[in-house]
């Protein structure tokens, strides 16, 4: 049985799954940075990154088992699936953003030009996945 790329119901759906999660992980990470950035606390970029990525994870699990929950999951039951679906897509969302933000401003930073090419590549690197994990298992989180 050979995959099919090509539904747009589902790459609809899946896009709106991905939006869902790029505003959790979002927040997160851009407020991590920005902390950074406002306070001017010396940490090496490769620490301040690494704590927007976990920050940014935790915060879209956050949105997602509310969001399920308003969905009329009980809390365990969102949080396991906010968890088991979405913890690939976030984490390969998390890595884009913030290798995106080191390559073109060489640091933690968050500029009025960066963000929106953050925000590009978080969506763009894993809406591919969320479309084949839906279309094969017919599930999604939201």
């Amino acid at each position: 049985m050979s995959f099919n790329w090509s539904c747009n119901h589902t790459w609809k759906r899946s896009a709106k799954n991905t939006a869902w999660c790029l505003l959790g992980c979002a927040i997160g990470d851009f407020g991590t940075i920005l902390y950074f950035q406002i306070t001017g606390i010396p940490w090496p970029v490769l620490a301040i990154m690494t704590l927007a990525i976990i920050n940014g994870l935790i915060t879209s699990i956050i949105l997602e088992t509310i969001i399920l929950i308003k969905q009329n999951f009980k809390f365990k039951d969102a949080l396991k699936t906010a968890l088991g679906m979405s913890f690939i897509s976030m984490v390969g969302m998390e890595v884009a953003m913030n290798l995106t933000d080191y390559l073109l401003t060489g640091g933690a930073m968050l500029t009025w030009w960066v963000v929106p090419i953050m925000l590009t590549v978080g969506f763009l690197t894993p809406w591919p996945y969320n479309y084949w994990r839906l279309k094969k298992f017919g599930i999604a989180c939201h």
